[in-house]
C-alpha cells in the first residue's frame, strides 16, 4: 500500500486496544482502504473477550480524522453512488457502536465529517484545548449524512448544535463540546495520553456486562425507528451542487452553488 493511502493500525496491550488512524500528511482523512481496515479491526475486536477497552486516536497530533478524502468522490456519478457510500459508512459506524468494550476517542485538532461520526460512535471522548468538531459540508461538498449519523449527532450535541454544524458549517470548539456533555474531559497534548490511560483503567475495573448492555441501550434509543432517508441522500449526492463542490475542492477554488 502506498503511504498516501494511509492505514489504520491495531495494537493490544494489557487488555487495552489502541487503534490509530495513520495518514498525518492528509490530517488522517479516510481513504476507502482505511475504512476497510477499520471494519476489519472492528470485527477483530468484536471477537476479543479479553480486551476491556479500546482507544481510537489520530496520528500526528494535528487531527483525529479530517473526514473522508474528498478526491475519492470524483468517481461519483449519480445519487445512487451516494446511497451506496452512506450505507458503507453506516455499516462501519454500526460496527464501532456495537463493540462490546467501552471505547474512547482521543481528539487532537480537527475532528471532521466521517471523523466526527467515528468519534461520536465512541463511548467517551477526550480532547486537547484546540480541538474542533464539525461537518462543514454546506461549505465544501453540498452532500449530506445518513439519518443514523444525524440521529447520533443530535443525541450527542442537541438538535440546534447539529443545525449549526450541518446548515451553517460552524465548528464547535472543545470548551463548548465539554459544556454540552460531548467531551468527557479536556487535557493538554502532553497529558492527554495519560488521561486516556487513566480512563481506560477506570473502565476496565468495572462490570463489563453492565457496560455492554448499557451502551447498547443508549445506541438503540438514539437510532431506533428512524424514518426512511434514501431519497434525501439521492437528492444531495445527485445534485449539481455536489458535483460542483467536489470539482471546486479538487481545483482549490470556492464552489458556486446553484441550488440544483
Amino acid at each position: 500500500m502506498s503511504s498516501d493511502s494511509g492505514e489504520v493500525t491495531l495494537a493490544v496491550e494489557a487488555g487495552v486496544a489502541q487503534v490509530v488512524f495513520n495518514r498525518p500528511q492528509a490530517r488522517n482523512a479516510m481513504t476507502w482502504a482505511m475504512y476497510e481496515q477499520l471494519v476489519s479491526i472492528s470485527r477483530q475486536l468484536s471477537a476479543e473477550r479479553d480486551v476491556r477497552a479500546a482507544v481510537f486516536r489520530g496520528a500526528g497530533g494535528q487531527a483525529f480524522v479530517a473526514g473522508t478524502d474528498i478526491e475519492q468522490f470524483t468517481a461519483f456519478r449519480t445519487g445512487e453512488d451516494g446511497v451506496a457510500y452512506e450505507r458503507q459508512i453506516e455499516a462501519c459506524i454500526e460496527l464501532l457502536c456495537g463493540l462490546h468494550m467501552p471505547t474512547v476517542a482521543v481528539v487532537e485538532g480537527w475532528c471532521v465529517g466521517g471523523g466526527l461520526a467515528i468519534a461520536t460512535a465512541c463511548d467517551f471522548r477526550l480532547a486537547t484545548p484546540g480541538a474542533k468538531f464539525g461537518v462543514p459540508i454546506a461549505k465544501t461538498l453540498g452532500n449530506c449524512l445518513s439519518i443514523q449519523n444525524v440521529a447520533r449527532l443530535r443525541a450527542a450535541f442537541g438538535a440546534q448544535r447539529c443545525k449549526r454544524m450541518l446548515m451553517l458549517a460552524e465548528f464547535i470548539d472543545a470548551d463548548e463540546a465539554l459544556a454540552c456533555g460531548y467531551l468527557h474531559a479536556i487535557d493538554t497534548p502532553d497529558n492527554i495520553g495519560a488521561a486516556a490511560t487513566a480512563l481506560t483503567q477506570r473502565l476496565g475495573a468495572l462490570a463489563p456486562v453492565t457496560q455492554r448492555v448499557s451502551k447498547a441501550a443508549i445506541e438503540r434509543l438514539a437510532t431506533h425507528d428512524l424514518a426512511a432517508s434514501d431519497d434525501l441522500i439521492r437528492t444531495a449526492y445527485g445534485s449539481d451542487d455536489f458535483h460542483e463542490g467536489v470539482a471546486a475542492f479538487v481545483a482549490k477554488r470556492s464552489p458556486v452553488w446553484s441550488g440544483q
